[in-house]
């Protein structure tokens, strides 16, 4: 019986061989990726590894250089392919969740999807830094002393209103109208409370309008 000898060269070629195998080289919108079927088939069902099965149902060219072409926008394919990495969903700066949800669901990658609406749905319910509770005051004052009351202002006080609550009728030269000058701040105290000022501040505001 003949003995089969190997020498280096052959095992390298061999191996070699087996590892371009596992290498997969993606043309994104004219944007190459390399990857591996390893990481590919995180998600076995998804679109990315049936397709780079040798035997695959799916039917998709191939550029000069064997790389599979997929008209996709490459931007949104490096958060895509990194999941596929390392299992964590990151998005660059300048992507916007819901086109990573649309990737991920032309892809096929269900917990990839599961997080991205994850994702969307916190910041959707998130609280926006615009959303701050104030304290109201209500001021009444005459009209010669608007100007330095306004000036005065400070610890964060904040010109909001003014409501004329004097006649609409002068008598007399030495009358002076009278205002409710409404003024706000940002406050900490609970949200009880803040009602509870901004409340009657309305209600000062609808009472100095009808009169």
């Amino acid at each position: 019986m003949a003995d089969h000898c190997f020498n280096s060269n052959d095992n390298k070629q061999s191996f070699m061989m087996n590892e371009n195998k596992q290498w997969v080289k993606l043309n994104v919108g004219g944007t190459y990726f390399l990857t591996t079927k390893t990481t590919l088939a995180r998600d076995p069902n998804s679109f990315l590894y049936r397709l780079v099965q040798e035997d695959s149902d799916l039917i998709s060219d191939k550029d000069d250089t064997g790389a599979f072409l997929i008209d996709r926008d490459p931007s949104y394919f490096s958060p895509i392919l990194n999941y596929l990495r390392h299992g964590k969903l990151v998005i660059n700066k300048g992507l916007a969740e819901e086109g990573v949800l649309e990737e991920a669901e032309f892809y096929n990658i269900a917990e990839l999807i599961t997080l991205v609406k994850e994702r969307i749905f916190h910041r959707d319910t998130r609280p926006s830094k615009d959303s701050k509770k104030h304290v109201y005051r209500v001021l009444q004052c005459h009209e010669d002393e608007l100007t330095q009351m306004v000036s005065t202002m400070s610890d964060g006080w904040k010109f909001e209103q003014l409501v004329n609550i004097g006649s609409q009728y002068n008598y007399g030269a030495d009358e002076h109208a009278e205002f409710l000058c409404v003024v706000s701040r940002e406050y900490g105290a609970p949200e009880g409370t803040e009602v509870e000022h901004s409340d009657r501040a309305k209600v000062l505001q609808q009472k100095g309008s009808r009169m």
